[in-house]
């Protein structure tokens, strides 16, 4: 059973919220302005954050940038802003998810579980990915398939699957992706990386004109959907 903080000014929103969660067992802990969740979010210390932007007292967004101050809690914003800037601007805020109102149950408890997931994984073992029947282990950095035996994967491209795999299930901006696999100074260079997306598809996807598992969110990053275990 996991804590999640509710932050959410609307009280037929936090009531569905709550249905919601609560029909998964977790634990909910609401906040209707930006003060309170801060208070809440230091004295119940939740395993997770549901965010809404639009706060009473004021945008959300300082709150999350708080909140990164003191804790690394999974945060997921729930906004009806749906503009991509306002996406990207809440994921440089500290953000490690968002889904826009209205929201569909389902996706929204999706995107909870995949977050919580990662509590118990975050930064700690490199996992192998399974990407159908191809595997990548990106502790040894080797890659095989049933038919192929080993598959060649390029160091940057192993960067890259590394950067996805840290936040698996979760949105990882451009910006972020490029610091990570090139560096700040690159970080305006987009092209590289759509380059090196595109070859991962064409040697991990099905099908790398449908990908399911390096799937775009257009205009904003890129999100990792392979199935992830730890190494034993």
């Amino acid at each position: 059973m996991y804590q999640i903080l509710v932050v959410e000014d609307e009280p037929d929103i936090r009531a569905v919220l709550r249905a919601l969660l609560e029909s998964e067992q977790h634990r909910v802990v609401e906040a209707d302005t930006a003060e309170r969740a801060e208070i809440e979010a230091r004295s119940h210390k939740p395993d997770l954050l549901l965010v809404d932007l639009g706060l009473p007292d004021g945008d959300g967004l300082e709150l999350i940038r708080r909140v990164r101050r003191f804790a690394p809690v999974p945060i997921v914003v729930l906004s009806a802003r749906s503009m991509e800037e306002q996406k990207i601007a809440a994921l440089d805020a500290g953000a490690d998810d968002y889904v826009t109102k209205p929201f569909s149950a389902p996706e929204l408890l999706a995107r909870v579980r995949a977050a919580l997931r990662r509590i118990a994984r975050r930064k700690d073992v490199l996992p192998r990915l399974g990407f159908g029947s191809l595997t990548v282990d990106l502790e040894r950095r080797v890659a095989t398939g049933p038919a192929s035996g080993e598959l060649h994967l390029t160091p940057v491209e192993y960067r890259l699957l590394e950067a996805l795999a840290r936040d698996a299930g979760a949105l990882v901006t451009q910006r972020r992706l490029i610091r990570e696999v090139w560096g700040p100074d690159r970080i305006d260079d987009s092209r590289n990386l759509r380059v090196v997306v595109r070859n991962l598809r064409q040697k991990l996807e099905p099908d790398p004109r449908r990908p399911r598992h390096i799937v775009t969110e257009a205009g904003v990053g890129y999100r990792l959907c392979a199935e992830a275990t730890a190494e034993s």
